[in-house]
């Protein structure tokens, strides 16, 4: 049986649908600008002082950095140089000549961005985004500040992993139209409101010349072949097929020494408890938040809940304190405000 653990794929996230609706909220517009990853330019959106301290955003598979666009406007209003990419193969960043796209290539892009800016990064990563985050900071040390993981760990449910790729690999031919394709989102992720905007959705696809809409990613990235994130291989111990990363996450979180952050959506069908077991004993620094009433894509389901548990950890250790016992949401929205309840943080044990 094919072993889906550690599957980091998200697919599209209706967040990135409705952020032509943040711009007319008065979410601060971002400048774009472009990074050279390992081999490849990738594009990204940036927020804030360049001189200020810099986080770097992480979207998960599947996704684009318009996933983070609330959340950067806020990072930059709290003081930080908020950047979010576009991952290799994702909306506007190159895709790889070679069609590159094991988890190590991902992380070989952060660690060649982040040595690229001013100094170090705090590394905030979403699924994807998260587990090459976390193995670009195995491969550099304690160079960053810190390491937040967004729904994501090295351990998630086989099922919850399982519903997310058959999603992404669904819908190989696109779609007919975008109201098509909202009704898929929708279905994926029933909790969800429906997309305000169905003209956002232009941030996740593609309109071919057959008139089809398509995802904003290469399809080469889950084709399964020996250089993308769905590569299987025998599990040594069992025989069963598992992810070819699977092993090589669990041993890099061991070397893990900087602080780190895991934000766990509630409704996860990704990250259990187990997940979060499995963390700490990976990683036994790491401390973990709840956000309620949201899902695996926890940006996009609990937005403010998120930015101000974000927003709230990183002044901390910005400050120089311990871990924080509650998110710090005095430099973000009044909405950030009125979530801030439903966020708890469990230390470490």
């Amino acid at each position: 049986m094919a072993d889906h653990e550690g599957a980091d794929h998200e697919g599209a996230d209706q967040e990135d649908a409705d952020q032509e609706g943040a711009d007319q909220e008065g979410a601060a517009r971002p400048a774009t600008a472009g990074w050279l990853g390992a081999g490849v330019r990738l594009a990204g959106d940036q927020w804030g002082d360049p001189d200020a301290p810099p986080v770097l955003l992480l979207h998960g598979a599947g996704q684009t950095r318009h996933s983070w666009h609330r959340t950067g406007a806020a990072l930059a209003t709290a003081g930080w140089h908020a950047i979010a990419l576009d991952l290799r193969g994702h909306g506007d960043s190159e895709r790889s000549p070679a069609g590159r796209y094991r988890l190590g290539d991902f992380a070989s892009d952060i660690v060649a961005v982040s040595r690229s800016l001013p100094a170090p990064p705090v590394l905030v990563g979403a699924s994807l985004g998260g587990l090459a985050a976390l193995l670009a900071v195995a491969r550099t040390g304690d160079q960053v500040p810190a390491l937040v993981l967004v729904d994501i760990s090295v351990h998630v449910e086989r099922e919850g992993s399982s519903r997310v790729v058959r999603f992404m690999t669904a819908h190989t031919d696109g779609f007919a139209s975008l109201e098509a394709a909202a009704a898929a989102i929708a279905d994926f992720n029933p909790h969800r409101p429906p997309a305000k905007h169905l003209s956002g959705l232009r941030k996740n696809l593609r309109r071919r010349p057959d008139g089809r809409w398509v995802w904003h990613w290469d399809p080469r990235i889950m084709d399964g072949g020996p250089n993308s994130i769905a590569w299987q291989i025998p599990d040594p111990s069992t025989g069963e097929l598992m992810l070819s990363h699977h092993h090589e996450v669990r041993q890099a979180a061991r070397s893990v020494t900087v602080p780190t952050l895991l934000i766990r959506g509630l409704r996860s069908e990704l990250v259990s408890e187990r997940s979060v077991a499995a963390l700490r004993e990976a990683i036994p620094h790491a401390s973990h938040l709840d956000v309620a009433e949201a899902g695996h894509m926890i940006v996009g389901d609990r937005n403010d809940a998120f930015t101000a548990a974000l927003a709230g950890y990183l002044g901390r250790l910005r400050a120089g304190g311990e871990e924080p016992a509650r998110p710090d949401v005095s430099a973000l929205s009044r909405r950030a405000r009125q979530a801030e309840p439903s966020a708890r943080l469990s230390p470490p044990e």
